[in-house]
């Protein structure tokens, strides 16, 4: 089976972890703060802030913007469920629009869905493309609006000449599967010194002095252990994301020629990083997107969908009020799409194999 996600981990990374383990400062320690320091210069922000996932830091970029019950913040359903669950658990409420060919929040919908309890707009840089920063930033300028980065499949990329985390108060994750890992991770992002020492207070039980609790805060934090795989990661990011790209510049110039099948759209102002490589199935392709996926994964190909069922219509959260929209295109995306692997360590065989095999079946039903 060719993997639809696998990590790269080498000797470097496991030599920093043995150099953890002997130290005996398992905890946030040295290794957290290098990695902060690391991540912070890389990004091009004042400050980096290590949390334990990328939900946490979601959650704590909120409540350190001082979000939460009555506030709205807009953002889009075409996402992992965290995003969602992030706002709901600083107290806030979800205020959803549609998505654009990027898959993310389409930027012209933005203005029409603020109301007067509107604090935010969450961008999500959904499979490694950012949002329309410029078109974003300048709406949350005029109407004075925070902006948290949902950056979490997107290390690395860039809009223009600035990388996603350093527009608003960004929050990336370092899952196992994403484009640098810790394992589990997340980090904060961000040039403004009170966001920060306010972020820094709530993932640490609100303890700026030991034992001295000033507000209610949280463990939320990152391990020594986590931070030195990360720190061997970022060395290694750009080149990670080079081969990604490469991968999906080889598929879109096979599968483009095949009929029924959108590849990727990648906008010319931005750096995609592709933490993902998404496909979407048209009618016009002779297998349905479900009947596909099956076929692949029948051939020892790992696939996945992400995400056949729009955040906004799962179960734990289907019934609230600010749910009840209709997004048109979220809804034709999450019943088109399908991912293929991209992640580095897909070989040129992989690859052409990957191509090969869809290539088959698209000639074979049609």
């Amino acid at each position: 089976m060719i993997p639809i996600s696998k990590p790269s981990l080498g000797e470097t990374e496991k030599r920093a972890v043995a150099a953890v383990l002997e130290s005996g400062m398992l905890a946030q320690g040295a290794r957290v703060a290098a990695l902060e320091r690391a991540f912070a210069k890389y990004i091009g922000v004042k400050h980096a802030i290590a949390t334990s996932n990328g939900t946490t830091a979601l959650q704590v970029a909120l409540l350190a913007h001082g979000i939460g019950t009555g506030d709205e913040v807009i953002t889009t359903p075409f996402t992992f469920i965290a995003s969602i669950n992030a706002i709901l658990y600083a107290g806030a409420t979800p205020r959803l629009i549609d998505a654009d060919d990027s898959f993310n929040l389409d930027a012209s919908q933005i203005e029409p869905a603020i109301t007067s309890r509107t604090r935010a707009i969450m961008p999500i840089h959904l499979f490694g493309q950012p949002a329309t920063m410029n078109t974003l930033m300048d709406i949350a300028r005029r109407h004075k609006l925070v902006v948290i980065e949902d950056a979490c499949q997107a290390h690395g990329a860039q809009f223009g000449a600035k990388r996603v985390g350093s527009f608003g108060t960004g929050c990336f994750s370092f899952y196992a599967t994403k484009n640098m890992t810790t394992g589990e991770g997340g980090m904060l992002t961000t040039n403004d010194d009170a966001v920060a020492a306010r972020a820094r207070l709530l993932i640490n039980h609100g303890m700026r002095v030991r034992y001295h609790h000033e507000t209610l805060g949280y463990n939320f934090r990152m391990t020594d252990l986590a931070a030195a795989i990360g720190v061997e990661q970022l060395k290694q990011l750009d080149a990670f994301n080079a081969r990604r790209v490469e991968t999906a510049q080889f598929y879109n110039s096979h599968f483009e020629k095949i009929r029924g099948l959108r590849v990727p759209r990648v906008f010319p102002d931005r750096t995609h990083v592709f933490h993902q490589y998404t496909l979407r199935v048209l009618r016009e392709f002779p297998l349905t997107r479900d009947a596909l996926l099956t076929e692949l994964q029948a051939r020892g190909i790992g696939c996945g969908i992400y995400y056949p069922i729009p955040a906004h219509q799962q179960e734990s959260v289907a019934a609230c009020a600010w749910a009840q929209v209709n997004l048109p295109r979220v809804r034709e995306f999450s019943d088109q799409v399908i991912s293929l692997p991209v992640h580095p360590l897909v070989s040129d065989t992989d690859r052409a194999f990957i191509v090969e095999t869809v290539r088959a079946l698209a000639n074979q039903n049609s």
